[in-house]
């Protein structure tokens, strides 16, 4: 079977099994998409006449990142940032650049080829780094926010990697191969000069002047397709004018999106081409995978493996050095180190233009996307060495803090926006509670307002010890981190018996999690906020607002309750989607609390008069559940 359909087929079932076992196994879409492009080609050798055509389709993928790039770019964003961005961004790239420079020319490489080498190697992965410490939820401490500080610089620093690729190339005696380059061959270098500078004025200047009106005419008149039309076109006509006057596309793309991000029409553009983005990227990965051979794999996997760990060791040894010259602690500097130890997707795009312009050799371009790609694969083992590393530093004693927390009678862990609010309300109150969070930020600022606060991990359990845990009367478990709130609450109840337990719960089965690990009393993240939207939305309906308050109460008071039916029944092993009498306690409850709050009024009165009984538990699954929690 040949054609259309019959490419489709294979691109799209490989994409969508490949991603999906990725994602499961933790390793990222990326690398799914680069092991789809394995099996379309390789391994079932599926091409055709049009894959060169496929392959120049899905380099729009991205032209189209680098102008969603350019739209998340924010002023006060990167002014806050900007020591890190420029100092520890740029230093990093920098060093990491030069440092493989000079081993690949000791090597035995060409400089151009070495330099380039180093422009790969000196990116790390924006999508796997921010998608791990955000599951993690480590991007608000201080070895996040360096980390998403020089991804973001990286971003920025792929503009002049790309358009330095041709000067490389020329050095090297290639033919102009790209993007219209020929079209002003015949030109002087003055007119040629003015023409590209002419170009990238119009981008700005359209971008300003010319989308907006053309955009709020589209807008009113209601067509949403055509709006998607336009903003591909925005994108499409910026890569062909850059490719024109012999520049890159994406540095065309990158500053259209600059100059749109403060548009009111930026966000209707970002979301009428993220799923192109999307797909187009997924594509563009896919035809890097088809084009390894299997073949250099089994005859260099030493080779591999060896550049591989080479790479990992290069970028620690500069990253670390780095970060303890920036002052981050000791934690927080591994994180940051080993967090950024891999090569990013911005390095196939830099291999594609080198075998374009002939710096690298197809061999070559084989073994650089394994190694890269088996660095992204390695980047979930790097993050389990953090946390060995972390453990022994906390045996060891250091990474705590350089002062000791004073004992408190009241133990906040946790100061995001939810142990704000209570850490403001104590103190209202008279109580001087201790502040613990790993942001050394926060802690700074606190301390200026007279508030005793200390940085570290409140999961430590030495922290919490010196923090005067075994006598402290009360602790708020206020952090954001479900496995990590568990544990904290668990070594609360174990270390001091008597000590009341306040714990945030992120939903419904972290609740029950949490009352089996011995807290006292779990406030559910948005409960109270989304009850008072429903209150108002009530309330705007028509209905009385005493009708409305007392529904209220009865509703909070049958949730509590049902809460505590429900309890028995979550072992924490078995899904809840696979125990029956969990599913049919919790319809029991719906019911209940349903017919309250549509008019059977008999059920009302009686519920409210009595509260709501909750019906006898099966005696072997009672004593299956007391087991359990056991």
């Amino acid at each position: 079977m040949e054609g259309l359909t019959f490419y489709a087929l294979a691109y799209l079932a490989a994409a969508v099994f490949a991603v999906i076992l990725s994602r499961r196994l933790g390793l990222g879409s990326v690398v799914g998409y680069i092991a789809a492009g394995v099996i379309v080609g390789p391994i079932l050798h599926v091409s055709g006449a049009g894959s060169e055509y496929l392959e120049q389709f899905s380099e729009f993928g991205i032209v189209m990142m680098l102008f969603l790039i350019g739209m998340e770019i924010d002023p006060q964003m990167v002014w806050r940032l900007r020591g890190k961005l420029i100092g520890l961004g740029g230093l990093q790239v920098i060093v990491t650049l030069s440092a493989v420079s000079i081993i690949g020319t000791l090597l035995g490489f060409s400089w151009q080829q070495s330099a380039l080498f180093g422009c790969v190697v000196a990116l790390s992965s924006t999508a796997i780094v921010l998608q791990t410490l955000e599951e993690k939820g480590l991007l608000e401490s201080d070895g996040g926010r360096a980390s998403f500080a020089v991804l973001l610089f990286q971003d920025l620093a792929v503009i002049p990697m790309l358009a330095c690729i041709p000067m490389l190339s020329s050095v090297t005696n290639v033919a102009n191969s790209a993007h219209g380059e020929a079209f002003f061959s015949a030109l002087p270098g003055w007119a040629s000069a003015l023409l590209t500078l002419g170009a990238v004025v119009f981008v700005v200047a359209a971008g300003h002047y010319l989308s907006r009106p053309v955009f709020r005419a589209i807008a009113q008149l209601g067509l949403r397709e055509v709006f998607t039309a336009a903003a591909l076109l925005v994108v499409v006509a910026i890569a062909a004018l850059m490719s024109a006057v012999g520049l890159s596309p994406a540095l065309g793309a990158f500053l259209a999106g600059v100059v749109l991000a403060n548009s009111e029409f930026k966000h209707e553009l970002q979301n009428d081409i993220e799923p192109f983005k999307g797909l187009l990227l997924g594509l563009f990965f896919m035809t890097i995978g088809a084009k390894i051979d299997l073949t250099i794999l089994l005859q260099h996997w030493a080779i591999v493996l060896v550049a591989t760990l080479a790479m990992i060791l290069v970028k620690v040894g500069v990253l670390v050095p780095l970060a303890w010259l920036f002052r981050l602690r000791a934690t927080a500097a591994w994180l940051f180190a080993l967090g950024l130890a891999q090569a990013g997707e911005f390095g196939f795009v830099l291999l594609s233009l080198g075998r374009e312009r002939n710096i690298f050799s197809e061999e070559m371009v084989s073994i650089s996307i394994l190694v890269i790609t088996l660095g992204m694969v390695l980047t979930p083992g790097l993050f389990i060495l953090f946390n060995r590393i972390v453990t022994l530093l906390d045996s060891r004693g250091a990474t705590r803090a350089d002062d000791e927390p004073e004992e408190g009678t009241v133990i906040v862990a946790g100061l995001g926006r939810f142990g704000q609010i209570v850490n403001r309300m104590l103190l209202a109150n008279g109580h001087k509670p201790v502040v613990l969070d790993f942001r050394a930020d926060v802690v700074d600022d606190l301390r200026k307002f007279g508030i005793r606060s200390f940085f570290g991990d409140a999961g430590r359990p030495d922290l919490l010890d010196s923090a005067g845990l075994a006598k402290a009367d009360v602790i708020v478990v206020a952090i954001d981190d479900p496995d990590r709130a568990v544990e904290i609450v668990t070594y609360a109840r174990r270390t001091n018996p008597n000590i009341k337990i306040v714990a945030r719960a992120y939903d419904r089965l972290h609740y029950y999690r949490l009352s089996d690990a011995g807290a006292d009393h779990i406030v559910r993240e948005l409960f109270g906020s989304s009850l008072e939207a429903a209150v108002l939305t009530l309330r705007s309906l028509g209905m009385h607002p005493y009708e409305v308050e007392k529904r209220r109460n009865v509703f909070i008071e049958q949730d509590l309750a049902g809460l505590k039916r429900m309890a028995p029944l979550f072992d924490g092993v078995t899904p809840v989607s696979d125990n029956p009498d969990f599913i049919a306690g919790f319809n029991d409850i719906g019911k209940v609390i349903e017919n309250a709050m549509l008019g059977n009024r008999t059920a009302y009165n009686d519920l409210v008069r009595r509260g709501w009984t909750p019906p006898v538990l099966d005696d072997s699954h009672a004593l299956k559940a007391e087991q359990s929690r056991r």
